[in-house]
Parts: structure tokens; sequence; C-alpha cells
């Protein structure tokens, strides 16, 4: 009898083909685009990304690219290929492993394609986001579902929608953290990608993010909530690293406007510095591979800032990446969906 043959799907959220301005400008355009990241009327989308905020972000992102840069591209594509390749080898023959990029090359329709043209009899969906968020999960899980949809001959789909509370994620990452000896620290800071406070309502209009205690206890409403499961990373985290209460914080990182979650990131680490903290480590449980955020974002402008505030040295710990463990995890995560 035929062994099943599965096909496993990686997105990321995607890069510019090349740190140049028509490059940047088209990425940003088709991210900014999509519904799920802007949430708002779509004429009033269309004119503030299209008329605003890409003319006028884009040469700044240019630049901000550039720094990331690396003789063989984007760090995200590279991490996630090199990732990819492992993952194949982890899972075996029946598995093949397929990436792409929700916005970018490669293209999520195009790696849709070459699966379907193969007619797999099992296709796992695997977003590389630990935490549920509307505008990342949530739009390729959207996205690929109407392209399968259309298809004659239909896989059997599985999607992995978060997975930081998976045991083999949570040791993979708390001992890369271990790794960089956090007791040699002054305060570990756990910073995650920010999301406008609307988009986190939205997962329970009846509780205010603001108010819910989710930074104290995961709730009964907080199972795909971006905040409650960000706060609950941090305690798995924490508790990996028998880290006490007064060693760490929880902050949110790239935020456009006050009405995004906080702390910010960016006003703990200057608040830290006031307080005598000389030595910062930052943590970013939102991220399995280095980009933008981490290795521009934090390591470049984080560490100036931290500087100037009076500090001596912040330091990022690098994501997963293609880490060992992290690959016999998500080898592990997607077995045990499509099993």
């Amino acid at each position: 009898m035929r062994k099943k043959q599965k096909a496993v799907l990686l997105v990321n959220v995607g890069t510019p083909d090349k740190a140049e301005i028509k490059e940047v400008r088209r990425f940003l355009s088709q991210f900014l685009n999509d519904k799920k990241v802007m949430d708002m009327p779509w004429l009033l989308r269309k004119i503030l990304v299209n008329f605003i905020i890409v003319p006028f972000h884009a040469p700044k992102s240019v630049k901000l690219y550039q720094q990331l840069w690396t003789a063989e591209g984007s760090p995200l594509l590279l991490n996630t290929e090199k990732f990819a390749i492992l993952l194949g080898k982890a899972l075996g023959e029946n598995y093949r492993v397929f990436t792409a990029m929700r916005y970018g090359n490669p293209m999520l329709k195009k790696s849709l394609q070459q699966i379907k043209e193969q007619e797999f009899d099992e296709l796992v969906v695997f977003p590389m986001f630990p935490q549920y968020a509307s505008s990342t999960t949530g739009t390729v899980v959207e996205f690929v579902g109407k392209e399968v949809q259309s298809w004659e001959v239909k896989p059997k789909l599985h999607y992995i929608d978060q997975f930081y509370d998976f045991p083999g994620f949570v040791d993979a990452f708390s001992q890369n953290i271990a790794a960089y000896h956090p007791e040699q620290y002054d305060h570990i800071i756990f910073s995650y990608h920010g999301l406008p406070l609307r988009q986190v309502n939205k997962i329970h209009p009846q509780i205010s993010s603001v108010k819910c205690t989710c930074d104290k206890q995961m709730p009964a409403h907080g199972s795909h909530c971006y905040k409650a499961t960000c706060y609950e990373t941090t305690r798995l985290l924490a508790g990996k690293l028998r880290l006490n209460n007064d060693r760490y914080s929880v902050s949110f990182q790239s935020r456009l406007s006050k009405n995004w979650l906080s702390p910010f990131t960016d006003e703990l680490i200057k608040e830290l510095a006031k307080k005598g903290a000389r030595k910062l480590l930052i943590t970013v449980p939102s991220f399995v591979a280095d980009c933008l955020e981490t290795l521009v974002e934090i390591e470049k402008e984080y560490e100036k800032l931290f500087r100037e505030s009076g500090g001596e040295k912040l330091v990022l710990v690098k994501s997963l990446n293609n880490n060992t463990q992290w690959v016999k995890a998500a080898a592990t995560i997607i077995q045990t969906k499509s099993c």
C-alpha cells in the first residue's frame, strides 16, 4: 500500500527582493494593503497606504533594509530556507517541505501551485508565528483556504495556528536564552511584536485588552488572544529558566501609534537605564527567524538608545533560526498534526 505523501508549507511574513526603493515600495504596498493588516474601510486604507504611508515610509525603510542585507540577501529568507532544508531531513521521505512568504517572494500563490501540481495526499500549513494573530497567521489561513477551495483534487488540510506552548518550542527557546547566561544581566526583556489594540480587542470584544489581567494568568478567553499568549509564552520560558518575577519584563516593539499594545520596548529600555540597569538582555519570542525587527530595531537601534540613556550593554538573543533542537521540535509538531 502506498504511503501517504505529505506537503509541508512554511510561511513567514515576507521581505523585499532587494534593499532598493522600488522593491521596498512594492513589498510595503502588498503588505499594508492586506485588509487583515490594516483593518479599516477599503477606501481609507487605499488612501492611507498608497498615498501617505508607502511614499513617505519607503525611503526610511530602504535605509533600514540596507543595514540588514547580507551578501546572500535577506536574513529572513535565508534563515527560513536553511530551516526548511533541515526540517525536510528531519521529517523523512514521506514529507516534502516548501517555503513561502505571505508578501513578496517566494510567493505563497506559486508555492501552492507547485503543491497542487504534485497532488499530495495531505498539506500541513505552518505559519511561522508562535502566537496567533489575525494579521499574521489569520491572513495566511484565509489565503490558503481560498486557494485550495478551487482545486479539483483537495488534499487533507492541516493548519498549525500557533505553537507557543508546545513543549519542544519552549525547551528550544529557553535553552537558546540560557546560552546567553541571563544571570549575568541586570534585567531580561521579553519583547514581542506589537499590534493595534483594536485588533486584540476583536478577539474578546466583551473584555478590553487594557483591562484584561492576562499579564498575571491565562484567562479563559485568551486561547487565541495575542496579548494573552505573549504573556503566557513569557511565563513558560521564565519558568524553564527559573527567573524570579523581578528579573524580567514583557514589552511590545515596532509600534506605529500610542494605541498599540504596551508597555513599549523602547520606553521600557529608557526606564530601566534610569533605574540603574547597566546590562540588558533582550529576547524575542514572537520571532523564530531573525529579521529587520530583531537585527536592526533591537540589536542596533535599541542598543544605541540604551547607551544614550545611560546603560552600558544591550545584547539581543538571536532567534532560533536553524537551531537543531528547534528543527526537531517543529518536526514533532508537524508529525503530531498530520498523523
